[in-house]
């Protein structure tokens, strides 16, 4: 199977990005805050548990997105070519814990495309989406820069994690979604090529 990681600061295009590259290459898009969101939304225990986590900007603890994570994984699912990974992993101890449990599968990743964006971009694209898509978690300033303080102390590190690992691709989010969707397919293109 394989995996590919979406990386990138809120509002970056990590969704809209996945959503294009699952169809493109039959791959299952696994979008945790989706997850989390439908969740909430369903009033299960587990989203009554985040709620107020995410409305507050802050990140969810590791091991309840590791379980969401691992079920999804190992559930079969016909005509998917893998996965990809959208909001996942947010922290270094994510991403060591999803190395292990990818190579307890004999799996391991094949890319991670980091979109690259500036910080005015950030809150011009949040405060358009919380309109546009009614997403109460995008709605306050002080919520959106918490997540950005959250985005620069616990997701960052990792762009020197996967650099290290050799499999990490930064490309410039703030072109066109065409033109992004171009680029990140030829960095998969290339990829595939070379296996």
């Amino acid at each position: 199977m394989k995996f590919y990681i979406i990386l990138g600061p809120p509002g970056a295009g990590k969704g809209t990005q996945s959503a294009l590259l699952a169809k493109k290459y039959s791959l299952l898009h696994i979008s945790t805050g989706d997850m989390l969101r439908r969740e909430i939304e369903a009033g299960t225990e587990l989203g009554i548990q985040v709620k107020q986590t995410i409305e507050s900007g802050k990140l969810v603890d590791d091991e309840t997105m590791l379980k969401l994570i691992k079920k999804i994984i190992s559930e079969p699912q016909e005509g998917i070519k893998g996965f990809i990974l959208d909001g996942f992993p947010r922290t270094l101890p994510q991403a060591e814990a999803l190395d292990k449990m990818l190579s307890e599968r004999k799996d391991s990743i094949s890319a991670v495309i980091y979109l690259d964006i500036d910080e005015d971009i950030i809150f011009q694209r949040i405060s358009y989406r919380a309109k546009m898509e009614d997403r109460k978690d995008d709605m306050e300033r002080s919520t959106i820069e918490n997540r950005i303080v959250q985005y620069h102390t616990k997701t960052e590190p990792l762009i020197v994690y996967y650099s290290n690992k050799g499999m990490f691709y930064r490309i410039k989010g703030d072109k066109s979604i065409e033109e992004n969707f171009k680029e990140i397919c030829s960095i998969i293109d290339k990829i595939e090529y070379k296996r």
